[in-house]
């Protein structure tokens, strides 16, 4: 177990590396000029190089990347001019705000997911297994700009039961919420689904049964927690992506979090407030994956024991 954590601790600071250059690197080639953004167009060229020089961007990119992953490992991530604060500062006030959307998103796709996913594996084949593998299918076909539009358009506009952007109340939550938990709950029931299926063919499924007891004995009792283990490790993943997945649905519903944060940064290049949001998120994926499999084993005494 213990050397399971060192293991996946290493490669967390691999991808956390990678990621670091990664965005450094892509910001940098991206066309624009911060110095130009942050003066405007009215501004002169020696204004311009003057700028350029307190901002480091004259030196060469080599020399540039280095002192960026010196100051990262001091936890040094840089000030945003365009804010007039730390980078990882503003970071962290819009931090909360995509939490919540989240988390939120989490909980509903997990409940929702894994609901529909063993009411369609209980009975593999059946009418209520047919219309749920349809409806995931198109869950997971829709975008989730055009999902987060058509919602607005029908519960905001028309029905006028939510609010359609903004935040400040529980209902301001769930537009952005269940628009960005669709697709995870599509993968999460298919998932189960499948998992489910396969295990209730086990040996030990069958003995359960030849021993009395009922299918939802069997299921809840014996089936489910083997099943689980697959989904768990989805989640874990699938969590990390709906941080990144975020970016589009705060912009549709205006909501304060750290994607419309990040567009904003793009938008004037700045430079700090991206590469501090980027590490950020890599941070809360290489943790929850760890916790992930941290639970996995839990649910696993072979990993635990090393034996798989």
């Amino acid at each position: 177990m213990t050397r399971m954590i060192v293991h996946r601790l290493l490669v967390g600071l691999f991808v956390m590396w990678g990621a670091a250059s990664l965005i450094f690197l892509i910001v940098r080639a991206a066309p624009g000029d911060p110095a130009t953004v942050l003066l405007g167009p009215d501004a002169d060229h020696a204004q311009i190089v003057r700028l350029r020089a307190s901002l480091g961007l004259d030196r060469p990119l080599g020399a540039q990347y280095l002192s960026y992953l010196g100051d990262v490992c001091r936890l040094d991530f840089g000030e945003s001019h365009r804010l007039g604060r730390p980078a990882m500062d503003a970071v962290l006030d819009r931090l909360p705000a995509t939490v919540d959307l989240t988390l939120t998103a989490t909980v509903t796709a997990v409940i929702v997911g894994l609901t529909l996913g063993m009411l369609a594996g209980g009975r593999p084949g059946g009418l209520l297994d047919r219309v749920v593998s349809a409806c995931t299918i198109a869950l997971q076909s829709f975008p989730t700009f055009w999902t987060g539009i058509m919602l607005v358009l029908v519960f905001a506009l028309n029905l006028r039961l939510l609010p359609s952007s903004g935040v400040g109340t529980p209902q301001h939550l769930v537009l952005p919420a269940v628009t960005l938990a669709f697709p995870f709950i599509a993968i999460i029931a298919r998932l189960t689904r499948t998992s489910l299926v396969e295990t209730m063919s086990e040996e030990y499924v069958r003995t359960a049964r030849s021993k009395g007891l009922t299918e939802r004995q069997v299921l809840l009792g014996h089936a489910l927690r083997n099943s689980l283990i697959p989904v768990v490790t989805v989640v874990g993943v699938q969590v990390g992506a709906l941080v990144g997945g975020a970016v589009i649905v705060e912009n549709v519903f205006a909501w304060p979090g750290l994607g419309s944060l990040v567009v904003e940064a793009v938008a004037n290049r700045d430079y700090t407030v991206v590469q501090g949001a980027t590490l950020l998120i890599a941070g809360i994926v290489v943790v929850l994956n760890l916790m992930a499999d941290l639970l996995v084993a839990q649910l696993d005494p072979r990993i635990r024991t090393g034996a798989v």
